[in-house]
C-alpha cells in the first residue's frame, strides 16, 4: 500500500462514489498481471493466443461503437474558455463534473477498483511525473502495465508527501448482483465522457474501455495534461517519436518527429536504413517530453514504456521491426483471431486462412469488402523487446535533440523535404501541417484534409495560439546555434495515383540527409518556401528513381503554394491568440515568391 495521505483520502473518497465490490491496489508484478489476465480468459473478454506462435500473447475484441479515440466527446474543461480555445472542446469545470458525477455514483457497483500508480518516463528522472489512475477495466490494468511504469516502484517515488496527477476512469458499466457481465462493457458514443482539467490537473474519463479514451497515462496525461505543465514549468510535451541514428563513422544524433496519427510514425521510428553503414535505433514511436539541458540543448525522454501501435499493414515487408516485437508478450485488439488462436490482419503478407473470425467474432468472408481487422486495431507491446530499441530509451537525463521534423499525410504541393530558414520559420511549418483523414478519430469524413498543427490538434491541453506562442518562446531559452534544426517531410505526394516516392526503409536517406544537414553539410539551397537538397543531396543510388523524378517530388508550384498559403491564412484567422511571429513568417514566404 501506501503511506501518502493524500493518495488515501483520494482513493476512499472515490470508493465511496463509485461504489466497487473491492479494490485492488496494483503492484504491477508479473504473479499479479498473470491474474488479471487468466480471469479475463475465463470470462471470455480474452483468447490466450498459441502458445507455440505467440507466447505470452492475448487477443481482446471491442464493442463496435468503441473502437477509437471520440473526439466529439473529448473535453478541456478550464475556467475561462478562451484557455481551451478554438481548436478544443470546452466545457466548464463546474459543469462537467456535476454531469459526470451523477454517472459516476456507483459506477463500479458488482466490479473491482484498481488503484493503477504509474510513472511517465523513466523511473526517478526529473523529466518523469507520477499518475495515479483508478478504474474498473483488467483490459486497462494489463495495457497501462505495458504503456507504463506501473506498481510498486512508481508508488515508492511517490512517498508520503509526493504529488500526482489523478486520473479516474470507468466503463460505466455497473453490475447488480447476480446480473451476467458484457464481454466488452462500455456505454453509447453519446455517454462517454473524456475530460481533462488543466487547472487542477486531474482527468476524468467514462463510458469507454478503449485505447486513448482509456488509457490515461497515454494522451490525457502524457499529451493533454503534459503540454499545460510544459506550458507553465517552460518545456514541451509533443506528439513526437524520438529515433537515433548513427552514419557510418559511428557519429550518433537524435531525431523527433511529428505526424499525425496514421502517417508513418512507427514505421519511421523502427526504421531500417537501406543505406549501407546507417543504423536507426528506437526510443520511442509517438510521445516526447523535452526541457532544456544544462548544455543548452533541448533533452527528450519517451514518457511511454510500450508501444500502442496500429497493427493492419504491419508486415516484415513494412516494418519488420515493428513486426518483430509483437511476436510475443503482446496484447492484440479488433484483428483477426485464427482457427489455431494466432492472429491476422490486412496486410499481414500472407492470405486470410479458414475460419477466421473478424473483429466483430463472425468467420470472415474473404468476398466481402468489410476487413478482417478493424482499421484502427491495435498491438500493445513492451519497448524493451524491440530488435532496435535504442539503449538509451530508458536513461533519466534523456537523449540530446538535433533535429525535429513534421509532417502529414499530403498528395500534393508538399515536397519531400525542406528546411525551416530558423525556429521561428520552423514553429510555422509546424502550425501548419495538415493531414488527410484517417480512420483514428470517430466522426471525421475519410480524405478529407484538417489542420493538425505539430500533429497535437487532438491533444493540446490549452489554447492552441498560446501553444504557438510557447513554441515561439522556447526558441528564446537557449543560443540559436543549439536548437534543433527544424524540417517538414512528405512521404505521400503523389501523380496520376502513384505515390512518387517508396517510402517505409527508403526513408532512411532523408533522415541521413537531415543528419548530414545537422552537421552544416552544404547540400542544400535556398527556395521560396526554406532550404531544399541540391540535386544529388539524397543519396538515390540503388533506387529505380532519376533526378528528374526527384525534381517532381521536390517541385514548388508558385500557384499550388498561393493557395496553401490562403488556406494558411483563413486557419490563422481563427485564433485571437496568434503570436505575430507567425503572421510574419507567412508574409515571408508569400513576398519570396
Amino acid at each position: 500500500m501506501t503511506q501518502n495521505v493524500k493518495l488515501l483520502e483520494w482513493v476512499n473518497y472515490w470508493k465511496e462514489i463509485l461504489n466497487p465490490k473491492s479494490v485492488h491496489w496494483c503492484d504491477g508484478s508479473e504473479t499479479e498481471n498473470q491474474m488479471i489476465l487468466d480471469n479475463m480468459v475465463s470470462s471470455g473478454s480474452a483468447v490466450k493466443l498459441n502458445e507455440d506462435i505467440k507466447p505470452n500473447s492475448y487477443y481482446f475484441q471491442t464493442d463496435d461503437s468503441d473502437v477509437a479515440r471520440i473526439e466529439s466527446r473529448t473535453f478541456i474543461c478550464s475556467n475561462d474558455p478562451k484557455d481551451a480555445g478554438p481548436t478544443n472542446n470546452w466545457e466548464s469545470p463546474k459543469k462537467m463534473k456535476e454531469e459526470m458525477m451523477k454517472v459516476y455514483r456507483g459506477a463500479m457497483k458488482g466490479r473491482t477498483m484498481y488503484v493503477m500508480p504509474f510513472s511517465m518516463g523513466p523511473l526517478g528522472s526529473d523529466k518523469s511525473y507520477i499518475g495515479v489512475q483508478l478504474t474498473d477495466s483488467p483490459y486497462v490494468v494489463v495495457h497501462m502495465r505495458i504503456m507504463t511504469r506501473l506498481g510498486k516502484a512508481a508508488l515508492d517515488i511517490l512517498g508520503k508527501d509526493g504529488t500526482f496527477i489523478p486520473c479516474i476512469h470507468s466503463v460505466g458499466y455497473p453490475l447488480e448482483e447476480g446480473q451476467k457481465d458484457v464481454k466488452w462493457p462500455c456505454c453509447p458514443i453519446e455517454e462517454k465522457y473524456i475530460c481533462q482539467f488543466p487547472e487542477t490537473k486531474e482527468i476524468w474519463s467514462f463510458g469507454s474501455g478503449y485505447g486513448g479514451n482509456a488509457l490515461l497515462g497515454k494522451k490525457s496525461f502524457a499529451l493533454r495534461i503534459a503540454s499545460v505543465l510544459g506550458k507553465e514549468e517552460g518545456w514541451l510535451a509533443e506528439h513526437m517519436l524520438i529515433l537515433g541514428i548513427t552514419n557510418p563513422k559511428g557519429e550518433k544524433k537524435y531525431v523527433a518527429a511529428a505526424f499525425p496519427s496514421a502517417c508513418g510514425k512507427t514505421n519511421l521510428a523502427m526504421v531500417i536504413p537501406t543505406i549501407p553503414g546507417w543504423k536507426v535505433e528506437t526510443v520511442g514511436d509517438d510521445i516526447a517530453w523535452m526541457k532544456f539541458g544544462k548544455d543548452g540543448r533541448l533533452w527528450a525522454v519517451n514518457p511511454e514504456n510500450g508501444f500502442f501501435g496500429v497493427v493492419p499493414q504491419t508486415s516484415m515487408d513494412t516494418n519488420p521491426n515493428a513486426f518483430l516485437t509483437i511476436q510475443k508478450n503482446t496484447l492484440f485488439t479488433n484483428v483477426g483471431l485464427t482457427p489455431n488462436n494466432d492472429v491476422w490482419w490486412e496486410g499481414i503478407g500472407y492470405d486470410c486462412p479458414e475460419g477466421t473470425l473478424d473483429w466483430k467474432n463472425k468467420v470472415y468472408d474473404k468476398t466481402s469488402s468489410q476487413p478482417c481487422a478493424q482499421s484502427n486495431s491495435r498491438f500493445t507491446t513492451p519497448i524493451a523487446q524491440c530488435p532496435v530499441v535504442d539503449p538509451a530509451y530508458d536513461e533519466p537525463n534523456g537523449v540530446p535533440i538535433s533535429a525535429i521534423l513534421f509532417g502529414g499525410r499530403r498528395q500534393t504541393i508538399i515536397p519531400l523535404i525542406y528546411e525551416a530558414k530558423d525556429w521561428n520559420h520552423g514553429v510555422m511549418i509546424g502550425s501548419l501541417i495538415g493531414s488527410e483523414i484517417t480512420s483514428a478519430a470517430i466522426g471525421l469524413k475519410e480524405g478529407d484534409l484538417r489542420n493538425d498543427p505539430f500533429a497535437m490538434k487532438p491533444f493540446c491541453g490549452y489554447n492552441m495560439g498560446d501553444y504557438f506562442q510557447h513554441w515561439i518562446d522556447m526558441g528564446k531559452k537557449t543560443d540559436k546555434d543549439k536548437l534543433p534544426k527544424i524540417f517538414c517531410v512528405n512521404w505521400f505526394r503523389k501523380e496520376n495515383g502513384k505515390f512518387l516516392w517508396p517510402g517505409y526503409g527508403e526513408n532512411s536517406r532523408i533522415l541521413a540527409y537531415v543528419f548530414d544537414r545537422c552537421n552544416d553539410e552544404d547540400i542544400a539551397i535556398d527556395s521560396p518556401i526554406g532550404k531544399i537538397p541540391k540535386p544529388g543531396g539524397i543519396n538515390i543510388e540503388g533506387l529505380d528513381i532519376t533526378e528528374k523524378d526527384m525534381e517532381k517530388v521536390m517541385r514548388i508550384d508558385k500557384k499550388e503554394w498561393e493557395e496553401e498559403l490562403s488556406r494558411a491564412e483563413n486557419f490563422y484567422n481563427i485564433f485571437t491568440h496568434l503570436p505575430k511571429e507567425l503572421r510574419q513568417e507567412l508574409k515571408k514566404i508569400k513576398d519570396s515568391f
